[in-house]
């Protein structure tokens, strides 16, 4: 198991993530980051997911929503990319979303999503799109509800992330497997499932966030909070976003510290992204105790990726 490494080889290899600034860089080296999600009742779990993306470090970030979800996001942020394109007619959101994914590194889908059967027909096209193009797939929230219905499309595909909390996990765990989780057995029960799919990654979101691929499993046991308010797992996709792509430009460029073979890289952008958020969620109820908010967390983004990156 992967867990064998000791903590301190696997921080080396978090900490040489992060492409290096520099003044003769373009926007983009860094991360153009897509986000499928949104719906007329939650407009604050896409924000969320995108804004930590940007303040990660991604230099851009698109929001694909469904035209009345659209103009509340954009009032969050002039910084967000908005593209009112999400709709029930499946034929016409694919025709006109699927040009931009090729300029995209990852793709999150789920945060906000809703639940609306058209429109999640329209994700379920755009994401074998997305696989059929390698692209790195984070899937979280609603995006979890589609596949709890049909694992079949992420089935097999090693560039793939899901993001369960406790509830969720227990939905596709018995989905997958027709028996509940006993609920004890973390790490086992997490690789089970996750080879089950085929290899996917698994991010088992709790006290302990339980991460595998199926073969080898992590566990970041960094201290978070123990206020658990909407919004802190967008958090957790948008930083997955970035931290997936980075994984793979430390990689061609030889700035890991680990070899591909003792720490794959979904793994390594897991265990990272974790770390940022649960850094993000102790500072912030440090400050603010029971009161925390995400948006306050969000305000902490920054300032935890520059102490674990740029040391």
């Amino acid at each position: 198991m992967v867990s064998v490494l000791s903590q301190e080889l696997i921080f080396q290899a978090v900490k040489s993530l992060a492409p290096p600034l520099s003044y003769e860089g373009h926007k983009g080296q860094s991360g153009r980051i897509g986000l499928i999600g949104g719906s007329k009742e939650y407009t604050g779990a896409p924000y969320f997911a995108a804004i930590t993306a940007l303040r990660i470090g991604a230099d851009l970030a698109h929001v694909f929503c469904p035209p009345e979800a659209a103009p509340v996001i954009k009032s969050y942020s002039p910084e967000l990319i908005v593209h009112p394109l999400l709709t029930e007619d499946t034929p016409l959101s694919v025709e006109s979303i699927s040009p931009w994914l090729p300029r995209l590194h990852s793709i999150v889908i789920g945060p906000g999503l809703g639940r609306d059967n058209a429109i999640l027909r329209t994700v379920k096209e755009l994401l074998k799109l997305a696989k059929e193009q390698e692209k790195n797939i984070i899937i979280d929230a609603d995006g979890l509800y589609l596949i709890t219905n049909d694992p079949q499309p992420i089935k097999g595909y090693p560039n793939c992330i899901l993001t369960p909390n406790k509830i969720e996990f227990d939905r596709l765990y018995h989905k997958v497997f027709s028996s509940p989780p006993s609920g004890s057995q973390y790490q086992t029960e997490t690789m089970d499932l996750a080879r089950a799919l085929g290899g996917v990654t698994i991010v088992r979101k709790g006290l302990h966030d339980v991460i595998s691929n199926g073969q080898q499993v992590l566990s970041c046991e960094e201290e978070g909070s123990p206020c658990r308010k909407g919004g802190q797992g967008d958090l957790l996709s948008g930083c997955l976003g970035v931290c997936s792509y980075w994984a793979q430009l430390a990689k061609e460029h030889n700035r890991l510290t680990l070899k591909e073979t003792e720490l794959p890289l979904t793994l390594l952008a897991s265990y990272t992204s974790c770390l940022i958020v649960k850094k993000c969620a102790r500072l912030t109820f440090k400050r603010l105790g029971r009161s925390l908010l995400a948006c306050d967390m969000v305000d902490n983004v920054g300032g935890v990726s520059c102490e674990l990156f740029d040391q």
